[in-house]
């Protein structure tokens, strides 16, 4: 009897730290899916650039592309967290910068005036807009 409790304790156990896991994993998806989206950018890749964006989001993620076609861009200090919610959207701020190198000239675009709107979408946290 002793080995039953002891045994469904330590189911009960693992249920629970395995759960813990799976949320901690998902609250940190909305910051990703907004560093995914700039990390896309920067790369050039179309594709990913796409698949980071919800379907909502998906035009202007082929404007943000093409308006930087001519530009070499990194990503500086790039840190995101959320900071809240508005109704399915988790609202996401970040800090940090896109460098622009426009051949003889670096142009700074900060990242940190934004507040990103991001929800989970065919199961998997996309970008869905900024305020």
């Amino acid at each position: 009897m002793k080995n039953s409790i002891n045994s469904i304790l330590l189911i009960i156990l693992l249920i629970t730290v395995s759960l813990a896991g799976c949320t901690g994993a998902q609250s940190g998806g909305a910051e990703r899916a907004v560093v995914n989206y700039y990390q896309a950018l920067v790369d050039r890749d179309i594709n990913k650039l796409i698949d980071s964006s919800c379907a909502d989001w998906e035009s202007q993620a082929r404007t943000d592309f093409n308006a930087f076609t001519a530009v070499k861009l990194e990503l500086n200090n790039l840190q995101c967290r959320t900071i809240g919610n508005d109704r399915e959207m988790q609202l996401v701020s970040c800090t940090g910068s896109i460098i622009a190198n426009y051949g003889a000239e670096d142009q700074e675009i900060d990242i940190a005036d934004r507040t990103y709107q991001v929800k989970e979408e065919g199961g998997n946290w996309r970008m869905c807009g900024i305020r």
